[in-house]
């Protein structure tokens, strides 16, 4: 009878709770037309997939509770103040917490709470919250005042408590009026229908699959510059540089546009028909004749893969030319379904052979001219080169941080057939964006650090299409080098490179989403009070996806909105400042991101001298790798600095001075790598060379010690795993390299059990070496 009651009350407390609802739900649809034509056509999606969410609620995805934060309520001094106390009398606090106790261990006040979205979890926090406000409040509200008296005297039930228990939980998680809503907004189970342009075509899309160095992109391209209008869209920076450069050449007239930099043929500004950019640039309003979307496998990046998607299913183009690997094609046919659109597929074939050598290289004294050393870490690039240089011999050297000038100067280095560097020692950065004249590919390792899906760093064998993608740098079309071979560096890894290669690619079954600026926007609206990280987090927990698509990683996203959260910032310019490009492993480039956003909270433009004094520019050539690395940092800023002029002008207005002291710095960071053996040198010789350390250790001297020198150079893995070492390797560098991920727990076990035998065979034979010579000593003063 008491719960009956306890609904009836409810029932009519809430037509007065649920006015600002409604207001909201009123405002959110006239407001959703006007944002933004994006938004619009999210919100028109989304409505035509909620029936079936408000029709089957039993298959919606329950909200992940922990996300909710509650919200501090403002002391409110009503009108009725003192009245209830009046009407009836002053309450006891040691009876009201009594009561307010009992309501709590009720269960069927638990379970009402559930069904209308309170679960354990909020229902505890809620109840605190409004034990603490009753017994606190100086005076209450009349209509609470009076239930609690009655409910105290015994003339009411405590479930005549809930009513005003669930009013105080919406104020305080305020989510739980708008849920409707919210999942609305976070609906993206059909993502086509986002793109009305494009639907408004009859597209034609043409997959051109094969493995690397077949000629697919090539042919797309060809396509690309016969038509009359056109975009290419890239994964990096270098490959839509490639194609602006191609197709100006070619006597067609293309403009560049990439996240940090636009270059417009025309000397006025106008926009030419044809565009080469980076795929998150791409405009899908814009129509084109042909469209090319290059490396269409990474439509599943955990990180990037709704750029893919975004491209595919937006582009405004007559034809859509898609390239990439051939386990793609059954996944992009699925995809086409959805927006009623064929797909034609054309096949290609390597163009040149390339074979797994029979034998690993074991030792840097087997190079040859064209071979390329791939790492998976820039201490390996740093420590095999170096190892390289003492055997008179140069090398080029490329990985991912190095600035695109740099990575090209060097490119050009060991392709140039009159330069004497002959080596090249690469991480898979080289996998895309460069031309390499190779011969060989030996892989250092095939274990790379990974990122998993809680954020967590691990070591994991490279995939089959990622050897794939290395493995075919060797011996392409346009080389000197007609065929390819491949092969590693220590012989235990050949036979697991064999079985990596002997596997079919794992076809593709999900494409990457993520939430635009206008979703954040109206998740917003609904939760003013909501900080933009747990926005997200709660976008991302209330999204709805269908088997084909995911929510893409947004860790970078949320660590960088957690960072400026202090700073005083719209919602829209918070959010573009959040999607910045930047390497937040690099303090220099966090600082520089957080100084930048306050400078910009403050409406102070960010001019090229203020950027000088931050960077203390003009910067001297490095002296070691501490040195490089700041430089390379401090060029990453000024990316930062340019992505952030072309959203924002008026506030970063000297773009053109920031461009040309980044090409000086470029200048001088190429001016490092070329000499990058003396920096390490410069960095920590007792590491780089071990031939003093193992001197120095031992006490050896003359031939011994140019024996073991020569043995720690030639043998084993690398320098953490080279025989007789483990004296050389303290406990803080196996620490080092376990917490980095470049060393597991077990191999450092491993290690050290072959450290240990070396070591009681040194000192075996050092003491025999001991007794020896004492006894020669013992002879000659007989």
């Amino acid at each position: 009878m008491s719960v009956n009651r306890c609904l009836y009350l409810f029932s009519r407390l809430q037509r007065g709770v649920n006015t600002r609802a409604t207001r909201i739900t009123a405002g959110s649809l006239h407001v959703s037309p006007g944002s933004s034509s994006l938004h619009g056509r999210h919100q028109a999606g989304s409505v035509v997939c909620s029936r079936s969410v408000s029709s089957n609620s039993s298959s919606q995805k329950p909200p992940d509770t922990s996300l909710f934060v509650p919200v501090s309520l403002k002391t409110d001094s009503s009108a009725d103040e003192g009245v209830g106390a009046e009407l009836t009398q002053p309450l006891d606090k040691n009876e009201l917490l009594k009561v307010l106790n009992r309501f709590y261990k009720r269960k069927e006040m638990q379970k009402l709470a559930a069904d209308h979205g309170l679960d354990a979890r909020l229902f505890h926090q809620a109840f605190i919250s409004f034990r603490k406000y009753i017994l606190e409040m100086t005076s209450l509200s009349a209509d609470l005042h009076i239930i609690l008296n009655d409910v105290c005297w015994g003339a009411g039930h405590v479930d005549d408590i809930y009513p005003y228990f669930m009013r105080h939980a919406k104020q305080i998680f305020p989510m739980l009026d708008c849920m409707d809503d919210l999942r609305k907004i976070s609906d993206l189970r059909v993502p086509a229908s986002w793109y009305p342009e494009a639907r408004a075509i009859q597209r034609k899309v043409i997959f051109h699959a094969g493995p690397t160095n077949s000629g697919k992109t090539y042919h797309a391209i060809q396509r690309y510059l016969a038509a009359k209008s056109g975009v290419y869209c890239g994964p990096l920076k270098l490959l839509a540089h490639e194609i602006f450069e191609k197709s100006n050449a070619a006597g067609v007239p293309c403009d560049l546009v990439t996240g940090e930099e636009r270059t417009f043929v025309d000397l006025e500004g106008r926009a030419a028909d044809h565009v080469a950019c980076t795929i998150e640039m791409c405009n899908v309003t814009t129509p084109y004749e042909v469209a090319v979307i290059d490396e269409i496998q990474m439509i599943r990046d955990p990180s990037r893969g709704w750029a893919w998607t975004r491209a595919l299913l937006g582009l405004c183009a007559e034809e859509i030319h898609v390239c990439g690997e051939s386990a793609a094609i059954d996944f992009i046919r699925e995809l086409m379904y959805t927006t009623g659109e064929e797909v034609e597929v054309h096949t290609y074939q390597r163009l040149t052979p390339f074979s797994i050598s029979e034998n690993a290289v074991d030792s840097l004294d087997n190079l040859k001219p064209g071979d390329c050393i791939v790492c998976f870490s820039k201490n390996d690039i740093y420590s095999i080169s170096r190892q390289i240089e003492v055997r008179g011999q140069e090398c080029a050297v490329i990985y991912g941080s190095l600035p695109p000038g740099t990575k090209l100067s060097q490119a050009k280095k060991f392709n140039d057939p009159d330069d004497h560097c002959k080596i090249l020692v690469a991480t898979d950065a080289i996998g895309m964006g460069l031309n390499l004249s190779i011969k060989r590919i030996i892989f250092n390792s095939l274990v790379k650090p990974n990122v998993n899906e809680k954020g967590e760093k691990q070591m994991e064998t490279i995939s089959t299409s990622q050897a794939l993608q290395i493995s075919g740098r060797a011996g392409r079309f346009s080389s000197k080098f007609k065929e390819g071979e491949v092969t590693t560096m220590h012989r235990d890894d050949l036979p697991v490179l064999k079985e990596i290669l002997s596997h079919a690619i794992d076809p593709i079954e999900t494409a990457g989403l993520h939430p635009t600026a206008e979703q954040i926007e109206m998740f917003a609206y609904h939760l003013p009070d909501a900080t933009l990280s747990n926005l997200v987090d709660i976008f991302v927990s209330l999204s709805q996806v269908d088997g084909m698509y995911f929510v893409c990683n947004i860790d970078d996203f949320k660590f960088l909105a957690d960072m400026i959260q202090h700073i005083p910032l719209n919602l829209r310019s918070r959010y573009v400042f959040c999607t910045a490009p930047i390497n937040r492993k690099q303090p220099f480039v966090c600082t520089s991101f957080l100084k930048f956003s306050r400078q910009f909270s403050r409406d102070e433009p960010l001019t090229f001298e203020w950027v000088c004094r931050h960077v203390s520019w003009p910067m001297a050539p490095p002296k070691n790798i501490k040195d490089l690395v700041h430089l390379e940092a401090v060029h990453d800023v000024l990316d930062l600095y340019l992505w952030l002029s072309y959203r924002f002008m008026d506030m970063f207005p000297d773009t053109a001075s920031i461009r040309q002291i980044q090409q000086e710095l470029d200048n001088i960071i190429q001016q490092g790598v070329r000499n990058i053996t003396r920096l390490i040198r410069a960095t920590d010789p007792t590491i780089t060379d071990p031939l003093r350390t193992q001197s120095n250790r031992h006490g050896q001297t003359g031939g011994n010690s140019a024996t073991a020198s020569s043995h720690l150079l030639t043998s084993g893995r690398n320098q953490t795993g080279q025989r007789g070492s483990g004296e050389m390797m303290d406990r803080s560098l196996a620490s080092r390299l376990v917490r980095d991920g470049l060393l597991t727990p077990d191999l450092l076990q491993q290690l050290q059990r072959e450290w240990s035998k070396d070591q009681k065979w040194d000192i075996t034979n050092q003491s025999a070496l001991d007794t020896g010579h004492s006894k020669g000593k013992g002879k000659k003063k007989k």
